[in-house]
């Protein structure tokens, strides 16, 4: 039966592995044997988490690069794939949010959120998936989030572009499952991690949140599995199913007023 134990001895690329769920599924692939190419933007974190992994005879390399800049994917894959590393493991975790109006929030993070939670995802899967498909075997790992079931005023671009990664990792799945490659999207409420504090979105944490590490476990029985979609609390995977039955606007009209920034 699949397991995460499959992992082991295998290479594993975490985008966005510096902070939070990327830092989370990093170490939980080391712990399960898999060696690891770690890329973020801070250095100092990636070699800090090396260090860690390395201790217990975990190889590592680092790419730092910034997914923002459309070039960043490419050059991810020619310093791993394109250099003679097997990358069997692609976790596409990098991404970034913005919480507040969208009529006065700067373009360009606005824009940002686009490139690096969709542009780059399709990149990044785009390098590395053929030569999965060559060598039937791989397992790829798309970070959604439970705010693409349904739009989320005030969180209005970065809802709509983890329904992309949503979408995206379902349809990517069922064409690679005939050449043995698993995709999953995984879709987690709000996590203890910095991106509250990156974001502004603070206003999420009462509605509770779950330690990156949980999540972290839960998303690599389901990548190991070949399951197509895990929303690794009880709350959103009832969220998610509720919303289904509830008008669009009606749930909208909720958010906007439990969401809204308060002067």
């Amino acid at each position: 039966m699949a397991g995460a134990e499959d992992f082991r001895g295998k290479w594993a690329l975490v985008t966005g592995a510096s902070s939070g769920i990327g830092v989370a599924l990093a170490r939980e692939l080391a712990k399960h044997g898999a060696n690891l190419i770690l890329t973020a933007r801070r250095r100092e974190r990636l070699e800090e988490l090396a260090a860690e992994v390395s201790a217990n005879g975990i190889a590592t390399r680092i790419v730092v690069a910034d997914l923002n800049d459309p070039s960043a994917a490419q050059q991810i894959y020619d310093a791993t794939e394109g250099a003679g590393i097997v990358v069997d493991v692609l976790v596409n975790n990098a991404g970034l949010g913005q919480y507040g109006a969208f009529y006065t929030s700067p373009i360009e993070q606005e824009m940002s959120q686009v490139r690096v939670n969709c542009e780059a995802v399709v990149r990044m899967s785009r390098l590395f998936t053929p030569r999965m498909v060559e060598r039937r075997r791989g397992w790829v790992l798309i970070v959604a989030s439970t705010a693409s079931f349904q739009p989320i005023p005030y969180n209005t671009t970065y809802a709509a572009t983890k329904v992309f990664d949503r979408f995206f990792a379902v349809g990517l799945a069922e064409e690679m499952a005939r050449f043995n490659v698993k995709v999953t999207a995984l879709c987690p409420g709000p996590t203890e991690t910095e991106f509250f504090d990156v974001s502004g979105a603070n206003v999420f944490r009462r509605l509770g949140v779950q330690p990156a590490e949980v999540v972290a476990q839960k998303a690599l029985v389901a990548l190991a599995r070949g399951t197509r979609t895990i929303v690794p609390n009880f709350k959103g995977t009832l969220t998610a199913f509720i919303v289904r039955f509830i008008p669009t606007r009606m749930i909208t009209a909720v958010l906007e007023k439990a969401m809204r920034p308060r002067s």
